[in-house]
């Protein structure tokens, strides 16, 4: 790591606008007495983002600071990046919305561009505003498609807000004690680092994989219509199976006559480097993946892509989504997947996701706060502790990393039951200066802590 690193951001060559909007107290009074106040906000003095550019953001003083929480694992591509913009105000000229109920190209050009990424067989896309959504359709057509109504899914997972999704969800903090969602039963996922069952890997036996067995046994009539994980959990602070986890759920849960779902929200598009889609790196083959955040570089977007076969099951009543495949919408979603293509952003993922775990790793061995670093590509996750051997979480100092970071002008997120994990996963167009950069001033905000 370079000593320049520690100095400053890495120079680049654009000079954002001046800022004439409502002033940073002005925003705040407005959110205060308009805004629910279930909107939150980060930071102890929330930061007012007025312009992005590729991997860096704005605030109203013309501060710069590197996006390296991706708004949430959303910006795949790039803030504005020139390309995708091009596209989309072409469109926005043309024609704003209609609906799926008439004829536009643009639905079905994605959905023949997304059919080419994926695994064969799967070809049919239902498109939707959101992860959540995507999500509600995946279960509503494994319910459908079964015959079965039983659902496992992981604890320690994040699939949405809504109904459904919540009830997928099992993360107590994000869970209403209002939302009840029968049917839905939570399998122990392959947290190895914190292991249920107190056992190492690989002696473990993958017990964790193996307890999905027992979960339908013990918990549904013997068939289920679907199991859901996300290949790499996001929310859930990075966490990251052993190689062979989903390929026992998975035959699991087919043999009870279940299908397999992956959610990709998170991990798609690349983003772990060395596969298009998260599920890849583990030698699996879904029935159906759900996508959105990345999926369109920040619109509002989601999508379902299954089997003809599954598909059908949507024809049982009718459904309708009023935004999905939307032509503006699929106008980004296309040139978004377009820029991944042409620009090597996969490969960009996977060497300087390589060059920034490196490093982490690195601090990993000079710092005691650091109890693990987890990921893949620019998936990443930096799990803090107050001790390494009981690994009591520390929450309260992950959030004043996450304050010293954006002193030094670098964002970066938070997950995990405790909050203690570091969230890393920034735009995919990050350069390798930029991730010594990151490097750099984590080093310096733990060695401030300790």
């Amino acid at each position: 790591m370079s000593s320049d690193a520690k100095l400053q951001l890495p120079v680049i060559d654009h000079k954002p606008a001046a800022y004439n909007g409502p002033s940073r107290e002005e925003v705040i009074a407005l959110r205060k007495q308009y805004v629910s106040p279930g909107v939150i906000t980060y930071y102890k003095e929330p930061l007012m983002v007025v312009e992005g550019k590729m991997q860096y953001v704005w605030d109203e003083t013309g501060k710069r600071y590197l996006d390296a929480f991706a708004g949430i694992v959303t910006v795949s591509v790039g803030h504005c990046h020139p390309k995708v913009l091009e596209k989309v105000h072409a469109q926005n000229g043309a024609l704003q919305h209609t609906t799926t109920i008439y004829l536009h190209p643009g639905i079905a050009q994605f959905a023949e561009k997304l059919a080419s990424k994926m695994p064969a067989g799967l070809s049919r896309s239902y498109f939707t505003n959101s992860g959540s959504e995507a999500n509600e359709i995946a279960i509503l057509s494994a319910r459908e498609h079964t015959g079965n109504t039983d659902v496992i899914a992981l604890r320690n997972g994040y699939h949405g807000g809504t109904a459904t999704a919540m009830g997928l969800t099992a993360h107590g903090t994000w869970k209403f004690k209002s939302n009840n969602a029968p049917g839905v039963h939570h399998a122990h996922a392959a947290y190895c680092y914190r292991c249920p069952f107190g056992l190492e890997y690989p002696s473990c036996g993958l017990k964790c994989a193996h307890d999905v067995e027992n979960v339908i046994r013990y918990q549904t009539p013997g068939e289920v219509a679907c199991f859901i994980g996300e290949p790499i959990q996001g929310v859930g602070g990075t966490v990251t199976p052993p190689k062979e986890y989903f390929q026992i759920v998975y035959e699991i849960v087919r043999k009870h006559g279940g299908i397999c779902i992956a959610d990709e929200v998170q991990g798609g598009f690349g983003r772990t480097g060395a596969h298009y889609w998260a599920h890849q790196n583990y030698d699996v083959v879904p029935d159906g993946v759900t996508m959105a955040k990345g999926i369109g570089n920040g619109a509002p977007l989601g999508g379902f892509t299954t089997t003809e076969e599954i598909s059908q099951v949507m024809t049982n009543r009718i459904h309708f989504n009023t935004f999905g495949g939307n032509p503006v919408s699929m106008t980004q979603g296309l040139a978004t997947l377009e820029v991944i293509d042409e620009e090597g952003i996969q490969e960009n993922a996977l060497t300087v996701g390589a060059r920034l775990k490196d490093h982490l790793l690195e601090l990993q061995d000079k710092h005691p706060l650091i109890g693990e670093v987890r990921g893949m590509g620019l998936m990443l996750g930096v799990e803090l502790v107050r001790d390494r051997r009981t690994k009591e979480p520390a929450n309260t100092e992950a959030a004043e990393v996450m304050e010293q970071m954006k002193h030094r002008g670098v964002l970066v997120g938070k997950g995990g039951l405790y909050g203690n994990t570091l969230r890393i996963k920034p735009p995919m167009c990050l350069t390798a200066d930029d991730a010594d950069y990151l490097a750099a001033m984590l080093d310096e905000v733990l060695q401030n802590l300790e």
